[in-house]
């Protein structure tokens, strides 16, 4: 019986092709989705491919299937144990390749439409006090500091990871929007990065003197002045390669322990701390929706819930008839 945990990574093999997994993927790339989306809708399509195929003992006609097949397939991942989040994100895959189908053609309707899914747990995001975000920020030039004493160490690379930080939580960004800055995109005078999200989505964001002044020093340390479309932040090596997102997740994980914080955040934490912070300063929250990116204003609500859940505590604690 198959496990869903024990799925390897899904490929189109020349013996199994799937043409209309191959569009959807093709189709996916055209329009800008990120590495992560195409990585996930992948996955979930190849996990229900290779169940279809040994539950049926045929792989999946897409353009045939009905809500039962479906079904069977929740009913599969629920036997699996898999979190309600980790479905919803297969039934999200589904979703966008039925969409992807109605509009060549394929299909009239999607097969699951209106299947009910199991409800999301209310988990809020994780984010970031303004005092350890102060002490985060210093790591780099501590751990530079502290390790130059003991062998020879790259200072580059402690001034870049300082900039990358401070330029995350300055702006807001996405790891894959400031994986993908150029030079370019910097406007040194207005105090402006321009930012492409996702699907190709372009937007201007503020940057902070302090962020600039992390880039300025990063690219002195470094010895030259990137220009055009040359990456603002570069990976290892003497290349102009662009830094990769997964590189920045494991040096952040260096200072968030050096820090004495939670070293399973992520870079998007950050993310999550500038739209709690700004909030919690009276921003409004249409602005922050503007400033993140986000597509739907609920998105973005999210966080006045982080707020709401963060003056709750204070009251209970300092209010003398909480």
């Amino acid at each position: 019986m198959l496990n869903v945990r024990c799925f390897p990574s899904y490929h189109l093999m020349p013996s199994m092709t799937d043409e209309w997994i191959q569009k959807f993927l093709q189709h996916l790339r055209a329009k800008g989705s990120s590495t992560y989306t195409e990585r996930n809708y992948q996955q979930a399509l190849g996990e229900f491919f290779d169940w279809h195929r040994e539950q049926r003992k045929t792989p999946p006609d897409w353009t045939k299937l009905g809500r039962d097949d479906f079904r069977d397939f929740l009913r599969f991942l629920g036997r699996n144990n898999l979190s309600r989040a980790a479905v919803r994100l297969r039934f999200s895959a589904f979703r966008s390749f039925y969409k992807f189908l109605i509009r060549s053609g394929a299909v009239p309707v999607s097969p699951i439409k209106n299947l009910a899914l199991p409800k999301m747990e209310e988990r809020l995001p994780k984010f970031l006090t303004v005092g350890q975000l102060k002490t985060l920020l210093k790591m780099p030039a501590a751990e530079l500091k502290r390790e130059a004493e003991n062998r020879k160490v790259d200072p580059v690379i402690y001034f870049r990871d300082a900039a990358i930080l401070d330029v995350i939580y300055s702006c807001g960004l996405r790891i894959s929007e400031v994986c993908g800055l150029c030079a370019a995109d910097i406007d040194w005078s207005g105090q402006l990065v321009r930012v492409r999200g996702k699907g190709k989505k372009e937007r201007l964001a503020p940057i902070g003197v302090p962020a600039l002044e992390a880039v300025r020093g990063y690219w002195q340390q470094r010895g030259y002045f990137p220009s055009g479309e040359m990456p603002v932040f570069a990976g290892p090596g003497e290349g102009f390669a662009p830094l990769t997102p997964r590189t920045t997740q494991l040096r952040l994980k260096k200072y968030l322990i050096a820090a004495g914080l939670d070293p399973r955040l992520t870079p998007h934490t950050l993310r999550h701390s500038f739209a709690t912070h700004l909030l919690d300063a009276g921003a409004d929250l249409r602005g922050v929706q503007e400033l993140l990116g986000h597509a739907h204003l609920v998105t973005t609500q999210v966080y006045t819930h982080l707020s709401t859940e963060r003056l709750k505590r204070v009251y209970d604690k300092t209010h003398p008839r909480a």
